[in-house]
């Protein structure tokens, strides 16, 4: 399976596929921390073109949501880290995965 992780974190898509027994041949994560040695990173989500991946199987992430929360100022998606979102439709549009989460 090849994976696309966006917004990678601490790589629980990773974990969470080990844990299920799925094998990974490729596991791409845009995220500025490196969690396993054999992760691909592409860095900076917004500069990742869909054209550069093959066979995507899988899309997971969850964009930041500091903008939406009653913690913060509550500027939705005026706030830049929440229209990260939008990278994440980019990107599934692009792929064109069988799967997505």
């Amino acid at each position: 399976m090849n994976v696309l992780s966006l917004f990678d974190g601490m790589s629980c898509g990773r974990i969470a596929l080990d844990q299920l027994g799925i094998k990974v041949d490729t596991y791409y994560a845009c995220e500025i921390d490196k969690n396993y040695p054999d992760i691909i990173q592409l860095g900076d989500v917004t500069k990742v073109k869909g054209v550069d991946l093959k066979n995507i199987d899988l899309i997971i992430g969850g964009s930041p949501c500091q903008g939406f929360s009653f913690a913060g100022k509550q500027l939705a998606f005026d706030d830049p880290r929440s229209a990260l979102f939008f990278e994440f439709i980019r990107l599934k549009e692009e792929c064109k995965p069988k799967y997505f989460l």
